[in-house]
Formats: C-alpha cells, sequence, structure tokens
C-alpha cells in the first residue's frame, strides 16, 4: 500500500508559534546571557531602557493594529482587550526603568538612539500597514514574544526589588487559537507570516544592539 504524505499546512497559530520559538527573544543569545546570575546589573539596566524605548511608548503596537485592515469584529474585540491589558505591562516597565537607574555610559550612544528610534517606526508601519493580515502577525507574534521578553524584566526586577503582578496579557495558548480562528485565504496566511517575521527581525536586531553596546562597555 502506498502511503500518500501528509502535506496539508500547519495550523496558522502554530504557524506563527514556531517562528517565535525559533526567531524569537527565547532563542537569541543575549536574553539568555541577561538570565545568568552573574551579569552584570548594567547590562540588564540597558536592556531594560531599550525595551522601554522600544514598547514603553503609548500608543502600543497592539493598540495601532486594532484598526488596521482585518482587525474587525471578534478579532478587533480581542485585540482591545489585549491592549488594555497591555497598559498594566506598560506601567511595570515605566517602574522599572526608574528602579534600575539611568543608562549606563556607553560609547556610541547618538547611534544607538538612532536605531531605536528606527526600529520603533518599523514597528508603527508593520501595526498599520494596509496590508490585510499584516498587522495582525505583528501584534501575534508580539504577544508571543513578550513572554520571554517578559523574564528578562523579571530577573531586572529581582535584582532591583520590583516584583511585578501576573502578567495580565493573553496567554500563548490563547494568541495561538486566535491565529486559528482568524480565517482568510492564502493572501492573508502570507501577511500574518509577513508581519510576525519582520517584527522578530526587530527584536533580533535590538539584543544584538544591546550585545554590542555591553562589548563596548567592557572595551572589547
Amino acid at each position: 500500500m502506498q502511503i500518500v504524505p501528509n502535506s496539508a499546512p500547519a495550523l496558522l497559530g502554530e504557524s506563527i508559534a514556531g517562528l517565535v520559538e525559533a526567531d524569537g527573544t527565547a532563542s537569541a543569545s543575549w536574553p539568555i546571557a541577561l538570565a545568568y546570575p552573574a551579569t552584570p546589573l548594567r547590562d540588564l539596566a540597558d536592556a531594560v531602557h531599550a525595551l522601554c524605548a522600544l514598547h514603553g511608548m503609548a500608543p502600543s503596537i497592539i493598540d495601532q493594529a486594532t484598526t488596521a485592515p482585518g482587525a474587525s469584529g471578534a478579532i478587533r474585540e480581542w485585540l482591545t482587550t489585549a491592549a488594555l491589558a497591555f497598559d498594566a505591562e506598560r506601567t511595570f516597565l515605566a517602574t522599572l526603568t526608574a528602579a534600575v537607574g539611568p543608562l549606563p555610559s556607553t560609547p556610541g550612544q547618538a547611534q544607538s538612539e538612532a536605531a531605536i528610534v528606527s526600529q520603533r517606526h518599523a514597528l508603527t508601519m508593520l501595526a498599520e500597514s494596509n496590508r490585510v493580515g499584516c498587522a495582525i502577525g505583528a501584534t501575534a507574534s508580539f504577544l508571543l514574544e513578550w513572554t520571554s521578553i517578559r523574564r528578562v524584566l523579571v530577573i531586572a526586577g529581582e535584582r532591583v526589588g520590583v516584583f511585578p503582578e501576573r502578567s495580565p496579557l493573553p496567554g500563548d495558548r490563547q494568541t495561538i487559537t486566535m491565529l486559528n480562528d482568524l480565517g482568510g485565504g492564502s493572501a492573508t496566511r502570507r501577511a500574518v507570516t509577513f508581519g510576525a517575521q519582520q517584527l522578530l527581525a526587530q527584536h533580533r536586531g535590538l539584543w544584538q544592539l544591546l550585545d554590542a553596546r555591553a562589548s563596548a562597555r567592557r572595551g572589547n
């Protein structure tokens, strides 16, 4: 008997979750290094300041995505709820940024600031994209990414005595289910995937920048 392989594509939610696992913060080398107990506080502080600059301002990428094409009905309601929940996370991020102290002195500060401004602009472009599904893909991958990003923030918080409440954001499984229920054809699926890939690329760039900044502070 000839066995015909199952060529059906993976569900969209599982596909995006796989991208985040493979190419996101959880697999990046610098966040892993920041989790070591001997990591200098200045390196954690640098990460906190950068994350606040990228994601701590209003409106968040989730807020922006609520009015994007494809975000209607139940999806828009889901995104609106997630955006309100992220307000609490943004408050935690602001509190933590103040607690870790000033941004550590680092060579090339102006270039670093310009890079983060550019990343923020790129995220805004994704969240406000007219391509149906792009903003939803970027937002969903951001929510899945935040699970790993938050671990870095919690580690920094423990070092300075700032302990967050449990995250009010949708859990990973809820986000994956939302994507699975999104509907739309292959064009929407490609747009969602593109949005996710571009969001992950911005985060990879951020961690690489922070790694380079730490090396510059060490004089390497």
